[in-house]
Parts: structure tokens; C-alpha cells; sequence
């Protein structure tokens, strides 16, 4: 039987926190700036991990230049964490720039624009669009009857 956390779930794990830390406060190249671990994928063998980062940026050529100094300082930032780490192998860091928690974030805010205007429309109009929704339930409700 399989246990619940592998060994290579819990070393990722570990090390995202530890990449988070070093990534923090070692790195002093401005071309980082603020970036989020979201999370770490170690290959089973232990010899690489795919680091998934995320920068608030919108600008594609602010990413891939965020991105690409994190590559440059990427065994640098990889002998500080085997500093912190007790692994016999440290994996070789991949960064990977990952969309979905920016994404998200637009989503998120595109729902709550619509409740907005939602709720904005109604306090204009009244209770009249409640009113005319109930009617037009009403009706598909008889048509529905009816057949």
C-alpha cells in the first residue's frame, strides 16, 4: 500500500519552503523583484525540480525577463538551499513560470465587476427587474405545462 505522502511530495514540499526563504532574502537582483513559489515538482530519482514561480506582472517581456534571471542565479540559489536542506542529492532547479494564480486573481475579479453592476442595476431600476424575471418564469413554467 502506497503512503500517503511520497517521499517526493514531501522533499518538494520542503523545498519550496526553502526556495521561498532563499529566494527572499539572498537574491539581490533587482530583476526578481517579488515572486511567489507555488509549488515544486521533484522527478522521482531526486535530480531535478521543476520550480513553479508566479510574478504579478501583466507584461509578457517583464516575465520572461524575471524568468530568465532566476535560470542565471539558478545554481547559485541551489547551493544555498543544499546549505539548509539534508539530501544526499539536490535536484537541479527548472523554474517555470506558472499563470493560473494571475489568472485567477482576473477571474476573480471580473465575477465580482459583474455582481457590482448587478446589484447596481437593481438599486437604479427597483424591484421592476425582479418583477419582470418572475413573469418571464411564469410563463416558460405554463409553456412547460402545457406540453
Amino acid at each position: 500500500m502506497a503512503k500517503e505522502f511520497s517521499r517526493t511530495r514531501r522533499i518538494g514540499q520542503q523545498l519550496q519552503q526553502e526556495l521561498a526563504q532563499v529566494i527572499m532574502r539572498d537574491i539581490k537582483d533587482p530583476r526578481v523583484g517579488m515572486v511567489t513559489v507555488n509549488s515544486v515538482e521533484v522527478s522521482r530519482d531526486l535530480s531535478y525540480a521543476k520550480v513553479f514561480v508566479t510574478f504579478f506582472e501583466d507584461d509578457a517581456e517583464l516575465v520572461e525577463e524575471k524568468l530568465a534571471a532566476l535560470t542565471t542565479a539558478a545554481p547559485y540559489i541551489r547551493t544555498l538551499v543544499a546549505g539548509r536542506m539534508k539530501l544526499r542529492v539536490m535536484p537541479e532547479l527548472r523554474f517555470v513560470y506558472d499563470a493560473s494564480l494571475v489568472e485567477g486573481m482576473r477571474m476573480s475579479n471580473l465575477v465580482s465587476q459583474v455582481i457590482n453592476n448587478d446589484k447596481a442595476k437593481q438599486k437604479l431600476f427597483g424591484n421592476d427587474i425582479v418583477a419582470d424575471s418572475e413573469a418571464e418564469n411564469d410563463q416558460t413554467d405554463e409553456s412547460q405545462e402545457k406540453a
